[in-house]
């Protein structure tokens, strides 16, 4: 080895070691300084943060204003995925993100794309905590009103990736039409030898006459954001460009320039490497900002739905104003065709609205005075006036946008792995490029120093960050906006992850499975009596009651049509039912010991009501003039779309129970209609939690689905908490999806689409690593020593853009994700054995072993004879069965 060798070895440790403190090493941290009671900073975007490590106060409100000094989509958009905020940030402009850092620890921001990183250290106490004064806004209400100003602004991002994809075209163009000449020139006198090419064009000078603008222009994106990000003591997929492309022009230069200072063997210049590599990175990036142009179609097109302007009437006249303009409390006209432009209640018209853009259900829904009627909707056949009553960001568009940004803007747990690898991902790549060099030079073949430098070049081109950088985040953003357009509004990434790994779906019945609202199911005559006539009579007679039964009657017979005759007297009985005077017939309603009571034999009845309710209806006894008239039946009524719902939760292999505080005939038989076969009944809401908690005990991921409000305690205790509902503001705070339609089918809907996020995600990190995996040692030349392989720079420039572009194509995919209809539920057998659980609180029975009070909803339990027993312990139980005999 000569002093030669040694020196370069030595040269390459020493090296590495300086860049690893550079990369790696200490740096001071900047302090925000607090005014008026609020923390402030200013952060210049320049191919990085600067500064780029924050030191603030816990629980004092933050706003950091980036001044970003630059263009492109790299560092368009800044986000805090701890805290939900996802902020454009304009083109040569200032932009403030306000947040409250509410809790102490360091929390990671960076751009848009993943690579442009800065690190926010929250400090516990530092401040010594802010008056009530200083905090008037929750995190949350921060967040929104932060977003509110953009929520429904045109998208600026858009318009930049526009003015982005125009200036690499053309500089993709100048690379082109200067790099084809010298490029075909040296290929082909490789290939076919000097004679088949003008000599011209191989031309050390003539080549630098070419190349240099294609270095220097079509390659400025590159080289700027590279040396400033080295500059800021960073590195991402620029610096390694930056790196590799100066390093072979430089040393062409000069060989070309100045010859005599290398040796005769080493003076073969690459300016067709230099050309080919940068254009082809760049057209790599202007197919990849195309493409990616997609991904945030979904938050465009909720954007795009709220409507301009708005009719309102004033002074009895119809003014039309921008929609900025409309308050709450105006009346607000829309005609056939429009769209609604804000959220409101009808005061005047009817008319059939399309809510699919927001609810994701197709049927038009038909409305009329005192309903609700969402903005964005679009009004198909008739005219009608409303009294609007949120606007602006209190809309219901507007806090699903403000919803599915945060989504977007927070990080799936699988994304911390590609996060660690991306942190440490160029330095190394960079030491890996300097090992290269050093191992050519001295082990390699003649010219040793040539070659060296062109594997060290390769190695730096073929590592691909930005594929590991974007891997998760696009598939995060496609998926997040699939769901907004289906009617499902996913809380954060962390919910899209967990939901494929459920294995057990809670549901509550009322309210998710059933309508919530009981209507009238059978109307069953004694003999002499007809179905319109017994319901006609008692229809009356309850018009008169506040009961909910009651009124489950009466709109009963309005939805047949009937027309209910004039009640002279009204009694009302407590706990038993009501006596009426109707055409002068004295009419019996109510519970079997009232008609006894009066005389009536209900025998004939006892067996009707007995058989409705083990279906888990209420039965209500009918009497007129002492005489039995009938049994009518009132239940709360399965959804359309549940034992779909049910079946479909099933064909995915998840276990579905039903949880609910009704009685355990009730509950078995609302199970039965729609195939559960575990239930748990008579169960407190207090105590759903609890419930929640014992499934989980068992080693159970679970779901909870519920209303979002009632249920809020179980759906926090769930792994994920699906709201089914309206999407009010409760909902979405109390849950991890929010399902708006209210259809119990979203959560199919949602559990799908997670799969298919993940296994998206999981296809992008796989070809992230390994292109870098197999390609990072092809281009240093592990494969040289056994067949001779040597990697181009110009090979590596095409995997690399093929890398990110494979990614981007692939998130892409999720696009086609639809959440179609699940199958129609086969038919449930008769004798189907729904297995329910008692776990009524506050009440115990007897172990009988140990004669102990043990709680039936935790204790362990035995089947014997028919009868379940329950135990205070396994031994216990044990011990009662092999005394029994039982097995």
């Amino acid at each position: 080895m000569t002093v030669t060798d040694i020196t370069v070895l030595v040269g390459a440790a020493a090296l590495i070691g300086l860049l690893a403190w550079f990369f790696f090493g200490p740096r001071k941290a900047r302090l925000a300084e607090v005014r008026d009671g609020r923390q402030e900073i200013e952060i210049t975007v320049k191919g990085g943060y600067s500064p780029d490590l924050i030191r603030v106060r816990q629980g004092v409100p933050l706003r950091i204003v980036f001044d970003r000094r630059e263009s492109g989509e790299c560092t368009s958009q800044v986000v805090f995925p701890d805290f939900g905020v996802s902020k454009a940030l304009p083109a040569f402009g200032k932009a403030a993100v306000e947040l409250v850092p509410d809790r102490s620890g360091e929390y990671g921001f960076a751009c848009g794309m993943n690579m442009v990183r800065g690190r926010l250290i929250v400090e516990e106490g530092a401040g010594g905590g802010s008056s009530p004064g200083d905090i008037t806004r929750s995190p949350a209400e921060t967040r929104t009103a932060g977003e509110a100003g953009e929520t429904l602004a045109e998208d600026g991002e858009a318009a930049e990736r526009r003015a982005e994809i125009a200036d690499l075209s053309r500089r993709v163009l100048v690379g082109a039409v200067l790099t084809a000449p010298v490029a075909v020139a040296v290929m082909a006198h490789e290939v076919f030898g000097a004679g088949w090419v003008p000599g011209f064009l191989l031309n050390p000078w003539i080549q630098l006459l070419l190349i240099t603008p294609v270095m220097f222009y079509t390659g400025w994106p590159i080289h700027r954001i590279g040396w400033l990000t080295l500059a800021h003591r960073g590195a991402e997929m620029n610096a390694l460009i930056t790196l590799g492309t100066t390093a072979a022009y430089g040393y062409s230069l000069v060989a070309t320039v100045a010859p005599g200072v290398l040796p005769a063997e080493v003076r073969d210049v690459y300016f067709e490497a230099v050309g080919v590599i940068i254009t082809l990175i760049l057209l790599g990036r202007l197919f990849e900002a195309t493409a990616k142009a997609g991904t945030g179609e979904a938050i465009r097109a909720l954007i795009g739905l709220q409507a301009k302007t708005a009719r309102l009437l004033r002074d009895g006249a119809e003014v039309e104003v921008a929609i900025e303009q409309v308050a709450p409390g105006d009346v607000v006209v829309v005609r056939p065709g429009e769209k609604v432009p804000v959220d409101g209640v009808i005061v005047e018209g009817r008319s059939t609205l399309d809510e699919s853009m927001v609810t994701g259900e197709s049927i038009p829904m038909t409305k009329g005075p005192g309903d609700e009627v969402v903005g964005a909707t679009v009004n198909q056949t008739g005219a009608f006036r409303f009294e609007a009553t949120k606007v602006g960001a209190q809309t219901m568009l507007a806090q699903i946008i403000g919803l599915v940004r945060r989504a977007q803007a927070s990080k799936a747990p699988i994304q911390r792995l590609a996060d660690l690898v991306a942190g440490y991902f160029v330095p190394a790549v960079i030491f890996i490029a300097i090992a290269t060099f050093a191992v050519w030079f001295v082990g390699g073949p003649s010219p040793a120093f040539t070659l060296a430098l062109v594997a060290a070049v390769a190695v730096l081109i073929i590592a691909c960050p930005c594929a590991l950088g974007l891997a998760t985040p696009l598939s995060v953003m496609v998926g997040t906006g699939k769901g907004a357009q289906a009617g499902i509004l996913i809380r954060d990434a962390a919910s899209l992850e967990t939901a494929h790994r459920l294995d057990t779906i809670v549901l509550d019945k009322t309210g998710t499975i059933t309508r919530g609202q009981p209507a009238l199911t059978d109307v069953i005559p004694a003999d002499g009596w007809s179905e319109a006539e017994v319901l006609r009579l008692v229809a009356a007679a309850e018009h008169s009651s506040e009961h909910p039964l009651g009124q489950a009657i009466v709109r009963g017979a309005a939805e047949r049509g009937l027309d209910l005759p004039r009640v002279s007297a009204f009694d009302s009985v407590t706990g038993k039912g009501i006596r009426a005077t109707i055409d002068g017939r004295q009419v019996l309603v109510g519970r079997s010991r009232l008609l006894a009571e009066a005389g009536v034999d209900v025998s004939s009845m006892e067996g009707t009501a007995g058989g409705l309710a083990a279906a888990g209806r209420t039965p209500i006894l009918a009497a007129v003039d002492g005489a039995p008239a009938g049994v009518l039946a009132v239940a709360d009524t399965v959804k359309d779309d549940s034992g779909d719902a049910v079946a479909e939760l099933q064909h995915l292999g998840l276990q579905v129970v039903m949880i609910t505080g009704d009685n355990a005939r009730t509950a078995e038989a609302i199970a039965r209609q729609v195939g559960i076969t575990r239930v748990l009944a008579e169960v407190l809401p207090e105590h759903k939690a609890a419930e929640i908690a014992r499934l989980q005990g068992e080693r159970r991921r679970v779901g909870m689905v519920g209303d979002g409000i009632n249920d809020a305690p179980a759906l926090a205790q769930a792994d994920v908490g699906f709201a089914i509902g309206t999407g009010t503001d409760v909902a979405i705070e109390a849950a991890d999806v929010t399902l708006i339609s209210g259809a119990l089918g979203g959560v199919v809907t949602a559990i799908r689409l997670s799969k298919a996020a993940m296994r998206n995600i999981r296809q992008n990190l796989f070809l992230a690593f390994v292109y870098n995996v197999v390609g990072i040692p092809i281009a240093a030349g592990v494969l040289y020593p056994f067949f001779g392989i040597r990697l181009s720079p110009i090979i590596a420039a095409a995997a690399m853009a093929a890398s990110s572009l494979s990614v981007v194509g692939n998130a892409n995919r999720l696009r086609r994700f639809t959440a179609t209809a699940p199958p129609k539920a086969p038919p449930v057998p008769a004798d189907l054995a729904v297995a329910v659980e008692t776990a009524k609180q506050g009440e115990t029975v007897t172990d009988p072993v140990c004669g102990m009070d043990v709680d039936p909803s935790t204790a362990v339990s035995a089947e014997r004879d028919g009868q379940t027993f329950w135990f205070c312990s396994t031994g216990c139980r044990d011990a009662f069965m092999a005394t029994s005999g039982s097995t």
